[in-house]
């Protein structure tokens, strides 16, 4: 029988050590170390002559398109690049409160209706539980099953009562609470469902694992449990995971390299929109973006983003700005606010929300250098509306517009938008995909565009809308109506 012996094990890389260190000596984190026990097995000696790999070649391997479990919640659907791939396990992360739960059983419940439906079709008419009948079949031949929804936080009776307030209620969605791996494995393989949820990874536990549910021995084992259990059966997986207060998912990083896709349900509690961000997707694209809105029914889709982010700016005001982003093949229009004081501080403030804080240092560091806007004295406030972040450089343009316009308390065109990196040399730079971006400000009524001159070239007949190019922030200043002293 194989003995035990206690590790310390980052949760970062996955790296294993016999003693605690604060920084682990492979990926160069801190304090990722985490106490572990794991099972002491010796190397089986190498038999002559034993099972050898079985190899094919790649042109002799038969391939079929399989088909997606569509959910018909268009957000969902657009992250995971069409749909749930069947035999895939996916990762949802997300802060406590966010609404992981909420939206994964609105997920299982459309995915059973969804599939109540195909079934239907298929036959004609209704047959066995939640009218499914014995032609409708999934991609690897077997019958088509109810929807398992796993819970190891909560109870039967509150999962039913959230799933009522929620308005849920179909004969194709099964519920159980478990939290023993091996005892979820012998339901999929007794009566395999097209899609499995998981609420949460770190509720549940391996009895062969010397170690508490949740920590990273028990993590790794579950996780390739199921995921062996997906392969196998063609089950679709989806998994809850906790998040840490860094915002990564909790566990170690080896967890994120084993399933097939990892999303993030963002938002802050008090904002009632949420954006899924897909950040690795085997099956589709990497960072696309779904939409949502937090209502007393759940989660609602939101279609058109950029609109409703927009939907209540205030015009005529200083210090606003739009700009047009990517999120992933999305491209969402979002308004930039700044405020620009005196600053009474020996140290003037600088602050920033929904944008990157060194960002904004350096936009403010060009503006008073090229820009010929005087900010050493002044203190800086930025925020991005709706509670959305934006990260990509595209935004550069815009943000220095909104601080200079409210450095001079001159409102800009609320019809024009600004698309542009700035360099440290107050240099305009132009950012991909310009074409896509103009023609969603042009589908939103916006009728003037600042851009760099190479991106005015590249899209000059973009129709509906006006290009204004500009080589430098003080130029496109200039343009958009924003006076400077001179330099």
């Amino acid at each position: 029988m194989a003995k035990s012996r206690t590790a310390y094990v980052c949760r970062a890389c996955g790296a294993s050590f016999a003693g605690w260190m604060g920084q682990c000596s492979v990926c160069r984190q801190w304090n990722t170390l985490e106490e572990s026990i794991v099972p002491s097995t010796e190397r089986p000696p190498r038999v002559r002559g034993g099972a050898s790999l079985r190899t094919r070649r790649l042109g002799d391997i038969e391939t079929q398109e399989l088909p997606r479990l569509r959910s018909g919640i268009a957000e969902w659907d657009r992250v995971l690049g069409g749909g749930i791939v069947p035999g895939s396990v996916v990762l949802i992360g997300g802060d406590p409160g966010v609404g992981k739960s909420t939206l994964l059983i609105q997920i299982a419940d459309a995915v059973a209706r969804a599939t109540m439906a195909r079934s239907s079709r298929t036959t004609g008419k209704g047959g066995g539980a939640g009218g499914r009948g014995s032609d409708a079949t999934r991609s690897d031949g077997q019958p088509w099953t109810d929807v398992l929804y796993v819970t190891g936080e909560e109870s039967l009776p509150q999962v039913a009562m959230r799933a009522r307030r929620l308005g849920l209620h179909p004969e194709g969605l099964s519920l159980g609470a478990e939290t023993d791996v091996n005892v979820i494995i012998e339901s999929v393989d007794r009566d395999p469902p097209g899609l499995l949820v998981v609420d949460s990874i770190q509720s549940v536990y391996d009895p062969a694992a010397d170690s508490g549910p949740g920590s990273v021995s028990q993590l790794r084992a579950c996780t390739l449990r199921l995921h062996q259990t997906a392969k196998e059966r063609g089950v679709a997986v989806l998994l809850i995971g906790h998040v840490t207060k860094e915002g990564a998912i909790a566990g170690p990083k080896v967890l994120e390299h084993m399933v097939d896709a990892v999303l993030y349900l963002e938002g802050e509690r008090l904002h009632a929109y949420r954006l899924l961000r897909g950040v690795k997707n085997r099956f589709g694209a990497t960072n696309e973006v779904g939409v949502f809105e937090m209502r007393d029914r759940g989660l609602a889709e939101v279609a058109n983003p950029s609109s409703v982010f927009l939907e209540n700016r205030v015009a005529g005001g200083s210090g606003s700005a739009i700009v047009v982003t990517m999120e992933g093949s999305r491209p969402m229009l979002v308004e930039v606010q700044a405020l620009v004081t005196r600053s009474s501080l020996s140290v003037p403030r600088r602050l920033a929300n929904g944008i990157d804080f060194n960002r904004v240092v350096l936009l403010a560091a060009v503006l008073s250098k090229r820009g010929g806007a005087p900010l050493h004295d002044c203190d800086i406030h930025v925020n991005v509306v709706g509670g959305l972040r934006v990260d990509e450089t595209a935004a550069d343009l815009g943000t220095a517009l909104a601080i200079l316009s409210s450095h001079r308390d001159i409102p800009l065109d609320p019809e024009t938008v600004a698309i542009g990196e700035v360099g440290l040399g107050g240099e305009l730079r132009s950012v991909a995909q310009m074409e896509i971006r103009l023609r969603e400000a042009a589908a939103l009524g916006f009728r003037r565009a600042v851009v760099a001159p190479r991106a005015g070239r590249s899209v000059a007949s973009t129709r509906g809308i006006e290009i204004t190019q500009a080589s430098t922030v003080r130029e496109a200043a200039i343009r958009v109506g924003v006076q400077l002293r001179s330099a």
